[in-house]
């Protein structure tokens, strides 16, 4: 049984004076322990769908259930981790991390032995009393996903949180990501601008079309892993994804450019 199922989900938003359609038509299904990803350029709804599958943004039409129940707002269930990395600035790496739970009326037992075995996981041990402003951008969303690990949310949203920082940086955390959905068994939805990352990552890459956001494809991804970004079947498969992207990102194109011409 699929863990999170979207049925004919639509999103529209409105303003004075238009009326602009972000989803369209979705339907899709994600198991338990899968790795999904969201690709497409600006403008296609992947964040929209993500913020919808959270419940922080609901779908103007259609369903999206967790587990078989109608999401109808954030939950425990469903942990975010954003680009921007989210942390409290006057909280200490172990704070942050602890902070959900202390909500959530834990134990200070039960805190401290959660906060020391996600530090231990993360690597990030040798920081638990520094401050996010001084830590490099790698080592702050290594924090963010520890304090959504901590909660212990069966699923993972996250919205491009790699999307920021470099690319010996990225990989390394994309390699540790790898590492702990393996070992934790978490269902994980993940958008992202990069067709290369989408195939380093996912069990299936979903390719949204340029608004109105629909499915284009459904990808699942055969390659072994670890994969090798160098490796053919690898660079097949990022060719045709990159053609499909920049159908939609041609279309984005085209868009703006008559909008530019009535402007």
């Amino acid at each position: 049984m699929a863990q999170i199922v979207a049925s004919n989900v639509q999103k529209v938003f409105k303003t004075a004076d238009r009326e602009v359609v972000a989803l369209k038509d979705i339907d899709l299904e994600i198991a338990r322990g899968e790795f999904v990803c969201l690709l497409g350029p600006s403008g296609c709804g992947k964040s929209t769908l993500l913020n919808a599958v959270a419940g922080f943004s609901l779908p103007t039409g259609g369903v999206i259930t967790v587990d078989g129940k109608p999401v109808q707002g954030p939950g425990p269930d469903r942990g975010m981790v954003f680009q921007e990395y989210a942390l409290f600035p006057w909280m200490t790496v172990a704070e942050n991390i602890a902070f959900g739970l202390q909500v959530q009326k834990k134990q200070k037992a039960e805190i401290a032995a959660t906060v020391s075995q996600l530090l231990e996981m993360l690597n990030l041990k040798d920081f638990r009393d520094r401050f996010p402003k001084d830590l490099s951008g790698g080592m702050r969303q290594r924090v963010a996903i520890a304090r959504v690990l901590a909660l212990d949310s069966p699923i993972m949203l996250m919205d491009e949180p790699f999307g920021a920082l470099d690319a010996l940086t990225r990989r390394n955390l994309q390699d540790e990501l790898l590492r702990l959905w393996e070992r934790l068994g978490k269902t994980i939805l993940f958008v992202t601008h990069s067709i290369e990352e989408s195939i380093y990552l996912a069990d299936r890459i979903v390719v949204m079309t340029y608004r109105p956001g629909t499915i284009k494809r459904d990808q699942r991804v055969d390659i072994p892993r670890p994969r090798d970004p160098s490796g053919h079947a690898f660079n097949e498969l990022k060719r045709e994804l990159g053609r499909l992207v920049m159908e939609e990102q041609q279309r984005h194109a085209d868009d703006e450019m008559k909008l530019a011409a009535v402007d």
